[in-house]
């Protein structure tokens, strides 16, 4: 038997691949990648075959880590908890989760006996061992343990054979591949409980979700830990209530209540991205947030999207509250005879959509029901596809920036297995958006599978001080909605085509992008966004009527300032407004009322000095002006 291993040519007896590890003294590695395809280190390796390697430290190795991990957890469930029934246990990022069936529930106190069963498991060393069965013998092994939802999984099965893994007593169906002992898995925590519907579906049973997280050292769990705590500390609700932005209520779940303070960051936001999209070309619309079903059964989104859309009724016709604006952006399209020489066309809507998301997954602004996209549609031809792409790449990198987001990543989504459009018309647009990619020679990532159902995309992620990836802005190419929704132009030839549409948005949706900023500041927003950017604090009150002074040049000068002319110590009154993270504090006693000066503080409690009036105007000006 041959083996290619990294370009040499080793003559071996069959052997498990675990063995030629062994052989080759590699103690990190855990799998093995038989002509390509990831095994377990015990698959038997019998034949001519290409062969590598994947250590714990290899992101695959890390994915194969925390999915051994959710096993020992659910393992370590069904000792603690017989009647617990569980379900699915996936990777996600930085960790793992396990959904049960737990009618009795549990508690935040179980977590920490879980995890101490789960390490009881893990230096047990028990073996992990893979095990192939015909898929009735698979059936009636769960079936006679009352496994009802690993018999619910197989049933949706097309295999006539299915892997499970068993590490002592306990078995799960998986395709692996795994570890191959629970002495492995030296480094791991649990996180919290949450809720889940089976399958994702509300109208299925609630389970209970039970998440951790696993690394290759104790180290590394550590770090992350750490990381963690800090994400607590800069949640974003918990900022937005010192500085009072905003608040949700049951009556209104997944609906923002914005405060003054909230209201003026978005409306910053919204000014800055206005300018931007004008500097770009776009014209500024704005079509009605209900219509009728039938255009979005047209466009093809009742078909693909309706569980998340709201639906109502009136005078016997079913209507929408529209979840995108795109359709109507066609129909303004679709107004009058437009020309090849009209294209390309750009529009942009900050649209109020509205999305019926599960209760369960609401979470601050990261997830609602109610939001406002930055969006915008290019109706362009198909020569315009590349250089209208390329624009919009350099002003969302330019917008990023200017946020203070410098480290941005690409990647490439496409084709679905739900979707509209002929194959040959995905083809095309997933290479346009590759040669998009390539030209502008930025590093990308391939997502296969994970496209709009009308079109593949470009998403671009965000990278923030805790190393967190967010997902914000979108570039969707469509070839298929203009058709479906009947909108042409007239060609040089004056024959009639559908134009190209690209869908897109810079920072997705106004209230995520200010969580997420929230988070990334700590609420340090930078002096343009601040809701208040400056307050003026008089020491006593012989100062009043200078602090008021300071004040109106200030609003003159279209500062957002307050004046706190309180009663209270100065000590007091700093440390109130550094809490509430306004950036600049104006502190004024009598000297500084004789000298025509002002003491200059910053949130963080540095001492910028004693300025001059006017000197601290421009100095303020030019910080404002983010220079």
């Amino acid at each position: 038997m041959i083996i290619l291993y990294q370009n040499q040519q080793l003559n071996l007896q069959p052997m498990p691949i675990g063995a030629l590890v062994k052989q080759l003294g590699m103690e990190k590695v855990i799998a093995g990648k038989v002509e390509g395809k990831l095994v377990d280190l015990s698959y038997f390796l019998e034949s001519d075959a290409a062969v590598s390697f994947v250590t714990i430290n290899d992101p695959e190795g890390l994915e194969i880590l925390r999915h051994s991990a959710a096993h020992l957890l659910a393992h370590a469930v069904k000792l603690l908890f017989p009647e617990a029934l569980p379900t699915i246990g996936p990777v996600i990022e930085d960790g793992f989760y396990y959904d049960f069936y737990y009618p009795k529930g549990f508690t935040e106190n179980d977590l920490p006996v879980i995890e101490a069963k789960m390490k009881e498991l893990a230096k047990a060393n028990h073996r992990v061992e893979r095990v192939v069965m015909k898929r009735d013998e698979a059936l009636k092994f769960f079936a006679d343990r009352g496994e009802i939802y690993k018999v619910k999984l197989i049933e949706e099965l097309p295999d006539q054979e299915v892997s499970v893994y068993k590490q002592d007593n306990f078995v799960d169906l998986c395709r692996g591949p795994h570890v191959g002992a629970t002495g492995k898995i030296k480094a791991f925590k649990l996180t919290k409980l949450s809720g889940a519907y089976w399958r994702g579906d509300s109208k299925n049973e609630v389970l209970q979700r039970i998440y951790g997280t696993a690394w290759p050292t104790q180290a590394e769990l550590d770090e992350y830990l750490k990381k963690i705590e800090l994400a607590k500390q800069r949640d974003h609700r918990l900022i937005a209530k010192k500085m009072d932005l905003f608040h949700i209520q049951e009556e209104a779940p997944g609906m923002i209540f914005w405060h003054p303070h909230g209201w003026t960051i978005y409306q910053e936001m919204r000014r800055y991205i206005t300018e931007r999209e004008r500097v770009y070309g776009y014209r500024e619309v704005n079509t009605p947030i209900i219509l009728e079903r039938s255009l979005w059964e047209k466009s093809g989104h009742a078909d693909k999207y309706a569980e998340n859309m709201f639906i109502t009724t009136s005078e016997n016709r079913q209507f929408a509250l529209k979840p995108m604006n795109c359709p109507g952006h066609v129909q303004i399209f679709k107004q009058g005879v437009r020309s090849y020489r009209d294209l390309p066309i750009r529009y942009s809507e900050f649209g109020c959509l509205h999305r019926n998301e599960a209760s369960g997954t609401l979470h601050g602004l990261f997830r609602v029901r109610g939001f406002v996209q930055d969006d915008g549609h290019i109706f362009c031809t198909e020569e315009q596809i590349a250089s209208e792409a390329c624009a919009y790449i350099e002003q969302l990198i330019s917008t990023y920036a200017y946020f203070g987001f410098a480290n941005v990543t690409m990647r490439l989504s496409t084709r679905p297995p739900k979707r509209v459009g002929s194959d040959v018309i995905w083809d095309q647009a997933e290479q346009a958006l590759t040669d998009v990619l390539n030209s502008q020679k930025i590093a990308w990532q391939l997502a296969a599978g994970d496209g709009a159902f009308y079109g593949p995309k470009i998403d671009f992620h965000l990278k923030d001080c805790l190393g967190r990836n967010w997902q914000c802005g979108t570039l969707q190419l469509d070839f298929s909605m203009p058709a479906r929704l009947g909108a042409y132009y007239i060609a040089e030839d004056g024959s009639k085509k559908h134009p190209v549409m690209l869908h897109r948005a810079m920072l997705g949706t106004i209230e995520r992008f200010m969580g997420i900023l929230l988070e990334e500041t700590g609420g340090d927003l930078p002096l343009w966004l601040a809701p208040v950017q400056v307050v003026v604090l008089n020491i006593t009150d012989a100062q009043e009527e200078y602090a008021r002074k300071i004040g109106e040049k200030l609003k003159i000068s279209s500062f957002r300032v307050i004046l706190d002319l309180r009663n209270e110590k100065i000590s007091y009154k700093i440390r109130e407004h550094s809490m509430q993270r306004v950036p600049y504090l104006f502190v004024v006693g009598n000297k500084e009322v004789a000298d025509n000066t002002i003491a200059v503080r910053t949130r963080e409690g540095k001492d910028l000095g004693v300025m001059d009036v006017d000197t601290a105007m421009a100095w303020l000006q030019k910080m404002r002006a983010n220079i």
